[in-house]
């Protein structure tokens, strides 16, 4: 590894900022900036677009994480600072120029992942994700610097669901955020927010998780404190080997099987105005069928200030990319993040230290449809 003695070059950022606006964003507002300051690239928060101080945060720690990325599948190692500027609070990160490396194959493999990566809204396909992709999943988190709980079971996702539905409710009821939604949906041509043809940013069913009641009320929340899902059997074994078809096993919550599921174990059958991509019953061996228990992951961090913020976001985002490379794909679930009275239900429920930053719904299915992207000329800045 040689080390480099000069900064970042007019090159380098353009290089950077085309992977860095494949991030994903709340409502696909694209809150953030780039530009090339006495040799290192900064990312720094839109204030014109910012929803709220954790999307803004959540959403550039993305794209700094794309930015390393790029710059590793260049030969590039750099230096990350989080808030680098105390008299700079916009100023997200500031990379600079380390030492050159050639790039570890796990690097090219996120790297050709970034444009592929779309939210995926619509039902997923039955097919349970084996559990060395789920080893994989929170092994990206943790490298990050970030834990992950996965949530695995009907009556564990079923619970979280009523969370989730819970919160939503609560949104909708907020004038400021239905104005939020109206003021991001598209219904024209658009190089940022969400097309109103895919649904807008309002919540489609497959969103928000299947719910369940019994006749005594909601099921109760069934955790067990889980610090790492997959490190032990990693450190014993490496990485384990994919579970039996149909197989449910693995690590996470693992509450008893539901012998009240309505759906027998089977599934429920997808439908047609999910606000994503439609469900294709015709595919071959589907019959149909979309998910009864999909596969919850809740992302988190020891703390809530916005370094944590940050983290998360580029914890997140290495997650989603190593979910497409495994063919997985993802949608995110912020409502019971957004709403604090919920985020607090779900960090009491998972039973650990820490603050929940996002929930992930991971599965196999069809392929998320694009959204608009501004150009990386819209979105660098001059150096000051």
């Amino acid at each position: 590894m040689t080390p480099i003695t000069t900064g970042f070059t007019a090159d380098d950022l353009g290089r950077a900022v085309v992977a860095a606006v494949h991030a994903p964003s709340q409502h696909n507002s694209q809150p953030w900036r780039f530009r090339l300051r006495d040799g290192g690239i900064e990312v720094y928060a839109d204030r014109a677009r910012r929803l709220s101080d954790w999307a803004a945060y959540l959403a550039c720690g993305a794209a700094t994480f794309n930015i390393r990325l790029a710059l590793a599948a260049a030969g590039i190692v750099p230096r990350v600072w989080l808030l680098p500027y105390p008299d700079e609070p916009d100023v997200v990160a500031r990379l600079e120029p380390d030492r050159h490396r050639a790039a570890a194959p796990h690097e090219h493999a996120l790297f050709a992942a970034v444009p592929l990566r779309h939210s995926n809204r619509a039902p997923f396909w039955p097919d349970p994700v084996p559990l060395d992709a789920r080893w994989r999943l929170v092994e990206a988190a943790r490298a990050e610097g970030a834990w992950v709980e996965l949530v695995i079971g009907a009556s564990a996702v079923s619970t979280l669901g009523e969370l989730a539905h819970g919160a939503h409710r609560v949104l909708q009821r907020d004038p400021e955020q239905r104005a939020e939604v109206s003021r991001w949906t598209r219904h024209g041509p658009a190089r940022d927010g969400v097309p109103a043809a895919l649904g807008g940013p309002v919540v489609a069913p497959d969103d928000l998780l299947p719910t369940r009641h019994r006749a005594a009320g909601v099921v109760p929340l069934q955790t067990r404190p889980v610090d790492s899902p997959a490190s032990d059997v990693a450190a014993a074994t490496g990485p384990p080997a994919p579970g039996p078809r149909g197989g449910n096993s693995g690590p996470g919550w693992n509450p008893a099987p539901d012998r009240n599921d309505p759906h027998g174990g089977r599934g429920r059958r997808g439908g047609g105005g999910n606000g994503g991509p439609s469900w294709d019953a015709g595919r071959a061996g589907h019959s149909g069928l979309v998910e009864a228990e999909p596969l919850v992951a809740v992302i988190g961090t020891a703390g809530d200030r916005a370094a944590d913020q940050i983290t998360a976001g580029q914890a997140l985002q290495r997650m989603l990319l190593t979910a497409t490379d495994a063919q997985l794909t993802a949608s995110m679930i912020s409502q019971p993040i957004e709403v604090s009275g919920a985020r607090e239900q779900l960090r009491r429920a998972l039973g650990r230290f820490g603050v929940p930053q996002m929930v992930l719904r991971i599965g196999y299915g069809q392929p998320g449809h694009p959204t608009p992207r501004r150009s990386p000329t819209e979105v660098t800045d001059p150096a000051p």
